[in-house]
């Protein structure tokens, strides 16, 4: 009988190209891994992997299993899925969720309130990962659900093998002093009323960022950028001492001050945030409680 962990372990080497990239992909050591293919190329009778420089490669008789293992895995886990599913259909298991640090705090953290006294029988264990690792750790068997959202409008890209549901749209708010002009005024801010606004914003190269420069595209005048500050809560306390306003996305926001006032956006960035799980265990109790859950 096939070690299914080790046919996992083949796989994530076949895509990473190393022992240590596919042991940190599955959360073990690179010896644990090693000894999973010597124990794979045992029960197989062949060599599966070779050494080449400081990288492994399959060899032929590692790649034709490799390119069966999805329907092996699949089959495996309709299988337990059915058997769950029959079973009174009582929800029971681990379901590992993968999903960015804010979609975690604003979507997973609340969804799970009461979910113990539910399902009792359910656990729930929770990765946080930025999207395109998230569906290579749903694809690879590594995490059973994502939390993924589209970068720039661009959707992150989904396997045939997985399903996608749209789960929320989140949306950047402005957030200013209390003592500032734009915070009266009923309806949303227009871009033409940032002039003359000093702002914190998230680094470089964050989604954060990216939004910060979707909100100024095509305009003329630069934003007069004071701060660059990762955690949101800094960007508030910064805000709340009155020198500086701020983009912040919802799902993100904590605890606003009293002496911080939210306005919504005129055009505001947006991102769609969507659940990604196998399509192989649709019909596993313990994962359509967790959906059911998050809505």
């Amino acid at each position: 009988m096939i070690d299914v962990g080790a046919l996992r372990a083949l796989r994530a080497i076949a895509d990473l190209g190393t022992m240590a990239r596919a042991a940190a992909e599955l959360g073990y050591t690179p010896s644990a891994v090693s000894q999973q293919i010597k124990r794979l190329e045992s029960q197989v009778g062949v060599r599966l992997v070779a050494p080449a420089g400081r990288r492994v490669v399959l060899t032929p008789a590692g790649q034709a299993l490799v390119e069966t293992a999805p329907e092996v895995l699949d089959a495996i886990e309709k299988s337990v899925a059915a058997a769950r599913s029959v079973d009174g259909g009582a929800p029971r298991g681990v379901v590992r969720i993968a999903a960015f640090s804010t979609g975690i705090r604003g979507l997973v953290a609340p969804a799970l309130r009461g979910f113990a006294e539910r399902f009792p029988d359910v656990r729930v264990q929770i990765s946080e990962l930025d999207p395109e690792p998230a569906v290579y750790a749903v694809e690879s068997g590594n995490a059973d659900l994502a939390l993924v959202h589209d970068a720039d409008g661009v959707s992150v890209s989904v396997p045939d093998s997985l399903e996608r549901a749209r789960l929320h749209a989140d949306v950047g708010d402005l957030v200013v002093p209390a003592a500032h002009p734009l915070a009266r005024g009923g309806g949303p801010v227009g871009r033409a009323e940032l002039d003359g606004c000093r702002w914190v914003t998230s680094p470089v190269g964050t989604v954060c960022h990216r939004w910060f420069e979707r909100l100024f595209a095509g305009s003329e005048t630069l934003p007069d950028v004071v701060h660059s500050v990762d955690d949101f809560g800094t960007q508030l306390a910064l805000v709340s001492a009155g020198e500086v306003v701020a983009l912040i996305p919802r799902l993100a926001r904590p605890t606003v001050p009293d002496d911080v006032v939210v306005r919504e956006l005129r055009d505001a960035p947006r991102r769609e945030v969507h659940t990604v799980w196998r399509r192989s265990a649709e019909a596993d109790p313990a994962l359509r409680a967790v959906l059911t859950v998050l809505g």
